[in-house]
Order: C-alpha cells, then sequence, then structure tokens
C-alpha cells in the first residue's frame, strides 16, 4: 500500500508546445512509448454521413441466449435460475489446466521458439437480465459484480501454477463480444503476460527513482489539473490518460491511497468504484446515444507472492467510437508500421465526455 504524501504541483514548461494545435508527440509512462497527436485534423471537413442509430430493445430474457438462467450451454450444461451473478468455467477456455509442459527451440539460433501453458477461463454474468449492462445496473449490483471478481481473483492467484489474473469485458459485436448478456471474462495464467508485464516494470523504476507510485501521483496532478478529468469521487477518479491512444480512452485510478488489487478494497472504496464505473458507462452510452463498445480490464499486482513496488491498480478502457455510433477508429497504415496516432486530443475528448449527461439517455423524459 502506498499513500500520497508527496507534492503534487510541479512547473511545466509548455512553452516549447501548443499541444492543442501542434503536431507532437507525448509520453506514455506506463508502457514507455509515445503516440503521435495531430489536433489540426479535427479541423478538416468531414463529409461523411452521419446517423444516429435505432435504439436497441433487448427483451429481460431470451430464451435463446446460452448466458440466461435456467437456459442450455452450447455443450447441454443448464444454468442455474441465478438471482445476481453468476461464474463458470468458459466452455470453450483459450488456457486449459490440463495442459501438459513442453516447449521447442529451433532453426538458426533458437529463432522459433514455443512454451506451452496452463491456465484457467472463466465466465463471469454480472445479472440475469439480459438487457443490462453496467451502466443501467444499480450501484449495488455492480457491488456485487466487484465482490465476485475479488473473490475470483484471490481463489484463483492462490493456485501455486497462476501467477497473473486478468478481469476483462468486451462489450458490443464490434469488440469481439459473441451474446450481448452482461458478462466479463477472468483469464488466468502462468505467465504475466507482456503489457502488464512492461506497466509494472515501467512503475518499478518510477517508485525506486522518485520513491512514490506514479499512477497514484498522476491521479493527484490530473485531479489537480482538471483537463483531462470526466469523472471522480472522494476514492477514485476517471480522466482520459495525457498519453491517450484512443478517442474516448479512459483510465480509472485511485486518489487516496495506493490499492494494489482488488481484493484490498474497503466497502466504501468498493461502492465509490461501482458508481464512478456506472457513471463512466452512461457518459459513454450518452456520447452517441448507443450502447458503447470497449474492452475494460483491471491491472494489477500479480499473484504469485513476489514484490512490485509501486504498483497500483488501474482499470482501462479503450472504446473505437470517433465521432458518432457508426464512424469508428481503426489502427491502420502508419500505426500498423509506425507508431500510434491520433487527432483528438486527450483533453478535447475529456471535455466532451464532461459536457454530456450523467443521466442515461433512455432514462431521460
Amino acid at each position: 500500500m502506498y499513500t500520497c504524501t508527496f507534492p503534487i504541483a510541479r512547473h511545466v514548461r509548455e512553452e516549447y508546445v501548443d499541444i492543442q494545435s501542434d503536431t507532437h508527440n507525448r509520453y506514455n509512462p506506463l508502457l514507455g512509448e509515445w503516440v503521435k497527436i495531430s489536433p489540426h485534423r479535427t479541423k478538416r471537413p468531414w463529409n461523411g454521413q452521419v446517423e444516429k442509430q435505432p435504439v436497441e430493445v433487448r427483451p429481460t430474457y431470451d430464451a435463446s441466449c446460452y448466458l440466461c438462467p435456467k437456459n442450455a450451454r452450447s455443450k447441454g450444461q443448464v444454468n442455474p435460475d441465478y438471482a445476481d451473478t453468476f461464474v463458470f468455467q468458459n466452455d470453450f477456455s483459450s488456457l486449459l489446466e490440463t495442459t501438459e509442459s513442453g516447449s521447442l527451440d529451433e532453426g538458426p539460433n533458437g529463432l522459433l521458439r514455443a512454451k506451452s501453458e496452463k491456465g484457467i477461463c472463466k465466465v463471469i454474468c454480472f445479472s440475469p437480465r439480459h438487457d443490462l449492462t453496467l451502466a443501467k445496473m444499480a450501484i449495488n449490483e455492480i457491488e456485487k459484480v466487484l465482490t465476485v471478481w475479488a473473490e475470483q481473483y484471490k481463489e484463483l492467484g492462490e493456485k501455486p501454477f497462476i501467477n497473473h489474473v486478468q478481469i476483462f469485458e468486451n462489450r458490443e459485436a464490434i469488440m469481439g463480444c459473441s451474446n450481448p448478456h452482461p458478462h466479463s471474462q477472468i483469464w488466468a495464467e502462468e505467465i504475466i503476460p507482456d503489457i502488464p508485464a512492461r506497466e509494472l516494470e515501467n512503475q518499478r523504476t518510477y517508485f525506486e527513482t522518485h520513491n512514490t507510485a506514479m499512477l497514484l501521483e498522476y491521479a493527484q496532478y490530473e485531479k489537480q489539473k482538471n483537463e483531462r478529468v470526466f469523472a471522480s469521487n472522494d476514492d477514485f477518479i476517471a480522466v482520459v490518460p495525457f498519453w491517450a491512444v484512443w478517442p474516448y480512452e479512459a483510465l480509472i485510478l485511485p486518489l487516496q491511497r495506493g490499492i494494489t488489487d482488488i481484493g484490498t478494497l474497503t466497502n466504501g472504496e468498493k461502492t465509490n468504484l461501482a458508481s464512478l464505473m456506472k457513471e463512466v458507462g452512461i457518459r459513454y452510452d450518452n456520447l452517441f446515444e448507443t450502447s458503447f463498445p470497449y474492452s475494460m480490464g483491471i491491472h494489477q499486482k500479480p499473484t504469485d507472492g513476489k514484490d512490485y513496488p509501486g504498483c497500483i491498480m488501474h482499470i482501462h478502457y479503450f472504446p473505437p467510437l470517433l465521432r458518432s455510433a457508426t464512424v469508428k477508429k481503426f489502427m491502420v497504415g502508419y500505426e500498423m508500421l509506425a507508431m500510434p496516432q491520433r487527432d483528438i486530443t486527450a483533453e478535447g475528448a475529456a471535455k466532451t465526455l464532461c459536457s454530456v449527461s450523467p443521466i442515461h439517455y433512455t432514462e431521460k423524459e
């Protein structure tokens, strides 16, 4: 645990670049890489047609949905008549607990290498209702989801071969979600995957250099600066990070203390995190009056029993929508071959998200 006891006001020399007008590169301290920002491109004419999508009305129960209560799944298992959350092992797991150990090393100088990995994949249904999302659920219902995530993090992490637990949600078909029933996934595995491993190493380096946690200090600075914040409460902040790649990318960070993992949340923090996640979802949906797609995931302390100085739990949101419910951001050309690039500044995106109502558009009179 880390407590913020350091000064947060620092002079930043911005006279060398106008970050709202000039093309520039912003540094991502979590990944140790850069993103190119071209804000002048937002002034170019846009002639594409933008249409509102009709509001999709989903039933509270779908007889054909393999995640709804009492329905059969693809391999014949029947779901219980669950009342709030429901956890089960993924019927088509990407990681299997029964995988045997093995490796491959061949080719010139061992260029071709492979190593087997075992793990466990689970599905967590948020609610028995087919028509809900986190944005439409009550705060106490989201708290139950957080409780289940914490229980699964602990239960899976205690297994001797599990060293990392990745909790994530793919929302809507464009993000690879095969079923609209509200649910998330957990992949628990032997390795620490590349992206969280890089984040952990950069957090460690920052902590060892500055004797403070990078993301806790960053959250305090963003709260004070108030240029990229679009939702907050006493314990957490939602910000479009300075180094955002996706148009309306978001990061949820703790404000008051260095929470390392979801299992260490107090009851009050759990309530405030649930409240903030709901608000983020509502603001996303209200932006283009659609069920806003995203991939969301929690990065937290690995479960290998090692020390991770400076590690702070945080939640990433990566949404693809750009100008409307039908106009999307794609990583192509320069971005696939060189480095990420975006036109909308993080400050502009946060201002837009702040301007939308915190009341869900489907609930307005």
